[in-house]
């Protein structure tokens, strides 16, 4: 089993579950295990302590996101939307006349 180059961390599981599983897991697992940028002091040093809570080990800044990767998909729409209602009631207002 000494020969992981290809599948990484997958590896581990030889033959078994399926070449499009293993990859999948290997996929998740890099993305899981990578060091990620804090949305609050920007360094690169965000790491996952359990499922779905992420920490910064520099500011030490702990926060919520999926479970595999700080950010997902839903939640970037959802800031999205956040943002242009916000930016909606805090617009220039119409003078009165």
């Amino acid at each position: 089993m000494s020969h992981t180059k290809k599948v990484g961390s997958a590896g581990r599981f030889g033959p078994r579950y399926g070449a499009l599983h293993r990859r999948t897991v290997g996929n998740i697992e890099k993305v899981q295990k990578a060091a990620h940028p804090c949305a609050r002091c920007g360094s690169i040093s965000v790491y996952r302590i359990h499922t779905g809570i992420w920490d910064c080990q520099k500011c030490g800044h702990q926060f919520a996101g999926g479970a595999y990767s700080p950010s997902t998909g839903a939640g970037q729409g959802a800031d999205k939307a956040l943002r242009a209602v916000q930016d909606k009631l805090s617009g220039p207002a119409v003078p009165e006349e």
